[in-house]
Parts: C-alpha cells; structure tokens; sequence
C-alpha cells in the first residue's frame, strides 16, 4: 500500500511539471504538442488522484485494488507517455499504443470499482 501511494504522489508532482512545461513552452512548439502535453498531465494527475485512492482502498480490498493499481499504472505510462513521446519528439511510432493507455485506465476505474463494492461485503 506504501508503494503505491508514494508512487501515485510523484505521478501527482510530476504531472504539476509537465503541465508547467506545457505551459511554458517555446514559441516554436506547435499547439497540437502544446495540447498534448497539457491533455497527458491532466490524465496523468487525474489518475495518479485515483491510485492514491486505489492505495488506500488496499486496506480493505487487497486483490482487486492491487489490479486498479497495475491498470491505472500501465494506462498512465501507455496514454501519457505516448503523448508526451509525440508532442516532444513528433514521433508517432507509437501512436497505436495511445488508446490502449485509455483502455488500461478504463480497465482500471472498473477494478477499483469492484474494489470499493468488496469493501462493503467485509
């Protein structure tokens, strides 16, 4: 539960740093990169809030929130980093990899969701 949490705080803090690259980028930086990092932070801090929250459900409801926590980990990396890969690089190699990141928080908010029904049963 630890781990997680602290990992969920700097994915918190390093999304407040990539927002502030976003929004202080140079001139040069077209606004679809511009949108795309702003978009890959948003996500990024929206859930590392919800592993913080998968952290602390792990109290009560081990397995299931372990899961949301994997899920919400690898969506994170795969829908923000190939964002941020994209707008910093121009590389769209990875481009496929994007919205199976959106699927894995997808996935995520669902476990956590059976997370929080198991909590009740206990």
């Amino acid at each position: 539960m630890r781990g997680w949490f602290v990992t969920a705080a700097i994915l918190g803090g390093l999304a407040v740093i990539a927002g502030a690259i976003g929004a202080h980028a140079p001139q040069d930086l077209p606004s679809r990169a511009r949108g795309a990092i702003n978009t890959a932070a948003a996500f990024q801090m929206y859930h590392a809030l919800a592993l913080g929250l998968t952290a602390l459900a792990m109290r009560a409801s081990h397995v299931w929130a372990v899961r949301a926590a994997w899920a919400f980990l690898a969506g994170i990396i795969l829908f923000s980093g190939s964002l941020y890969l994209w707008a910093f690089t121009g590389q769209h190699v990875l481009g496929f990899i994007t919205p199976i990141g959106g699927l894995a928080l997808i996935i995520g908010w669902a476990l956590l969701a059976v997370a929080g029904a198991k909590l009740e049963e206990r």
